[in-house]
């Protein structure tokens, strides 16, 4: 690992002579696997808040690059620094939340470390919010004139991207053109304040900090390049897609649903289909109550690898424990499994369609798989 240069620390003079003055700023770094991006962002703060009284905090989902020993290291030189080094725990939101929490700072600003957000202007930032014109500031992508050459996304996730924001937006009913954005500053207390309604899984923390506050705080967007990655891998994937569209439906019911109930649902909603393709395959060869018993566990299988890799992602097994984990699930989604079977063959007995009878089973046995499972699997 190489060992901190010189241009990332302050000189011990000015260290001492800034641990005096009060704190200004706290600079939140969601990480993982950014182990060769730990330095250069360091060099770029320190030149860019040249005179603030910041520190850094990164929080580091256990990165198996060494992206925590990179930020100890430094941090063993410089007291601004410091890492979270998380245990168990995954997902950007989940990170911005315990950084933010942990700093005293009165305002604090998340920023990528990817090095694809402009330090640059967080100055100004903080300055609109020392100047009170703002309780929240937005780096925004959408701001710049011109053509979108500020999208280093490519043009899949660009236009993945916009569509979230206009969907973020009409949930919000606010005019912020980027409410999306990783990057941003806001006052601690507001975030503070919502902190315990917030998801920790999932990657859209502004979306749901906006949407949490009683009163909509004053914002200002101020715009930005986007840069291409310098390092690192992307963390934007199918199941982030999924997770958001969970906190959109979870945020248009109040909060009265959690967002982790939502996916769990939309995914066994994808079992219903996956038992009834099979259900139909099954049914003109076997007995019905032997088809609806094979696609039962064809779609809790299906069920369980979806939920694994989406709903529980920050929580996500693999290797032996995917295996003894399935184990568990299917365990406990079979004690409701007889009721699934029998009410189902009642229901086809009764004359309605084969569809119907294979849903009113599955339906059976939801609530019981989502409490039993989200506490004894994951």
């Amino acid at each position: 690992m190489r060992e901190p240069t010189r241009a990332t620390l302050r000189s011990k003079a000015a260290t001492a002579a800034s641990a005096a003055a009060p704190l200004e700023l706290g600079v939140i770094v969601p990480t993982f696997k950014e182990a060769p991006n730990v330095a250069p962002l360091l060099a770029k703060l320190e030149a860019a808040l040249e005179g603030v009284v910041w520190q850094a905090i990164f929080v580091d989902d256990d990165s198996p690059d060494g992206t925590a020993a990179a930020v100890k290291a430094i941090a063993a030189l410089d007291p601004r620094v410091m890492c979270l080094h998380r245990i168990g725990r995954r997902g950007l939101a989940g990170a911005v939340i315990e950084g933010a929490m942990a700093s005293a700072a009165p305002f604090v600003a998340v920023i990528d470390g990817d090095l694809q957000h402009d330090e640059t202007l967080l100055p100004l930032m903080l300055k609109a919010l020392q100047e009170d014109r703002a309780d929240l500031v937005v780096g925004s992508r959408y701001l710049a004139t011109g053509d979108s050459d500020a999208s280093a996304l490519g043009a899949t996730r660009e236009a993945g991207s916009r569509l979230a924001n206009w969907l973020g937006k009409r949930v919000l009913r606010a005019e912020v053109t980027d409410p999306m954005s990783g990057f941003f500053m806001i006052r601690r207390e507001l975030v503070e304040a919502v902190a315990p309604t917030l998801a920790t899984s999932g990657f859209k923390v502004l979306f749901d900090i906006l949407a949490s506050q009683k009163t909509p705080p004053r914002y200002l967007e101020m715009p930005y390049a986007f840069r291409a990655r310098v390092a690192g891998d992307s963390k934007l994937d199918e199941g982030v897609v999924i997770q958001y569209l969970g906190l959109l439906l979870a945020k248009l019911s109040r909060d009265v649903i959690s967002p982790r109930f939502i996916m769990f649902a939309l995914v066994g909603a994808s079992g219903v289909v996956v038992h009834l393709l099979i259900l139909d395959a099954l049914r003109q060869h076997v007995g019905f109550s032997v088809a609806q018993t094979v696609a039962a566990l064809a779609a809790m299988t299906s069920n369980y690898l979806i939920n694994n890799a989406v709903t529980y992602r920050d929580r996500r097994k693999r290797g032996l424990g995917l295996i003894v984990g399935y184990l568990k699930f299917v365990l406990l989604c079979s004690v409701p499994l007889a009721a699934n079977v029998a009410v189902a063959t009642m229901v086809f007995e009764r004359g309605p369609s084969w569809w119907v009878a294979g849903v009113a089973g599955a339906v059976v046995a939801a609530v019981w798989n989502y409490i039993t499972t989200s506490r004894a699997v994951w």
